[in-house]
C-alpha cells in the first residue's frame, strides 16, 4: 500500500492503525501528488490510500493520472473534508472509494481490504449525496450498454444505484445473495465499470430507478 498525506504525523497516526492488521503493508510514503505518482510507479501498490488537499499535484489530480497510467492500483480517497465535490471528483477520476478521517481504525482497514478485493468503498452518506447531486443533471442521452443489460440485472442495477449490498439486494428481489453477486458481476462486466462504485454513477447518471 501507497500511503499518501501531506502530513507527517498524520502519516503516522494512518500507517499505524493499517499496520495493526498483519495483513496491510504500507510500501512507500508521499506528502505530494506528484510524489505519489512517481511512488505509485515505482511500487505497483495494491492500494493507494490518498489524501486530497496536499500542496501543488493534489489528490484528485494524483488519482486521475494514477488511475490512467496504472489501471491495477486501487485508489481509496481519504480525506477530512466531507464536501459534496470531493467524494464526486474523486469517484469520476476513477478512485474506487471515498472515506473520512475520522473513520474507526477498523472500518478503515476494513475498506482497504475491500478495495484491494477489487470492491468499491462510498459510505451510506456519501452515496445518498451522490444520487441527490445526479438527479438535477438527469434525463440524459441514454448510455447504449444500458440495452446490454437483461431486466433483471437491470433491475439490480437500480438497487445497486440507490446504496443498497448484495445482502439488502438478495431480500428485495427474494432471491440468494449468491445470486445478486453474480448478477452484479455480470452487469459490472457489460457496462465496463471499474467496480460497484463505478456502477452506482452510471446508474444515478443514466436515472435507472426501480420500477
Amino acid at each position: 500500500m501507497l500511503l499518501v498525506d501531506d502530513q507527517d504525523l498524520v502519516r503516522m497516526g494512518i500507517r499505524m492503525a493499517l499496520e495493526a492488521d498483519d495483513g496491510l503493508t504500507v510500501v512507500a510514503e508521499a506528502g505530494d501528488g506528484a510524489t505519489a505518482l512517481r511512488m505509485a510507479h515505482e511500487h505497483r501498490p495494491d492500494v493507494v490510500l490518498m489524501d486530497v488537499r496536499m500542496p501543488g499535484t493534489d489528490g484528485i489530480q494524483a488519482t486521475t493520472r494514477i488511475t490512467a497510467e496504472l489501471p491495477q492500483v486501487r485508489v481509496l480517497v481519504l480525506t477530512t473534508f466531507d464536501l459534496d465535490e470531493y467524494a464526486f471528483d474523486a469517484i469520476r477520476a476513477g478512485a474506487a472509494g471515498f472515506l473520512l478521517k475520522s473513520a474507526r481504525p477498523a472500518e478503515l482497514r476494513s475498506a482497504v481490504h475491500a478495495v484491494a478485493r477489487g470492491e468499491g468503498v462510498t459510505s451510506p452518506r456519501v452515496t445518498r449525496r451522490l444520487m441527490e447531486l445526479a438527479r438535477p443533471a438527469l434525463p440524459r442521452e441514454p448510455d447504449a450498454r444500458l440495452g446490454t443489460l437483461t431486466a433483471r440485472e437491470r433491475e439490480v442495477l437500480a438497487l445497486v444505484g440507490e446504496g443498497l449490498s448484495n445482502p439488502e439486494i438478495a431480500a428485495t428481489l427474494v432471491v440468494e445473495e449468491s445470486t445478486v453477486k453474480t448478477h452484479v458481476n455480470r452487469l459490472l462486466a457489460k457496462l465496463g465499470a471499474r467496480d460497484r462504485v463505478h456502477a452506482v454513477i452510471f446508474a444515478l447518471e443514466q436515472g435507472v430507478r426501480r420500477g
